[in-house]
């Protein structure tokens, strides 16, 4: 069965914030915007990481799942400069064992410090995990 999350947070532009495939969440890029209104909040790269990484846990909370559920995530940072914060952030969001990462540097252009989107599991928490 396929469910549209449509709650959570917002934005303006034309996308869905997830869909549920199975046991399988996929979640939208999320930034740094207003939950409701989906008007981008700009400020320092540690604060819009933060407002982004809420967005997502709320659309996941919105879909029945946390962010202990996610098994893939995709960052985007716009400056190399932020990376070594964005590493000692993460870990706060996400516990070991740590979900499957890629992170892309230098593609956000000036409106965005941080952007990220997410594969989510359902059956089952990465603590939960059986390791092979």
């Amino acid at each position: 069965m396929l469910k549209l999350v449509d709650s959570g947070a917002r934005s303006n532009l034309p996308f869905s914030p997830a869909f549920i495939a199975g046991d399988l969440m996929f979640v939208s890029g999320q930034a740094s915007v207003d939950p409701d209104t989906g008007a981008i909040i700009p400020g320092s790269f540690e604060e819009e990481m933060r407002r982004s990484i809420e967005n997502l846990s709320a659309i996941l909370k919105a879909g029945g799942l946390s962010l202990d559920h996610v098994v893939n995530v995709k960052s985007y940072v716009a400056s190399e400069a932020d990376l070594a914060l964005y590493n000692r952030i993460y870990p706060e969001y996400f516990s070991q064992p740590t979900p499957s990462r890629s992170t892309i540097v230098g593609v956000l252009g000036t409106k965005l410090k941080f952007e990220l989107d997410c594969v989510a599991y359902a059956g089952a928490t990465r603590q939960q995990a059986v390791r092979v």
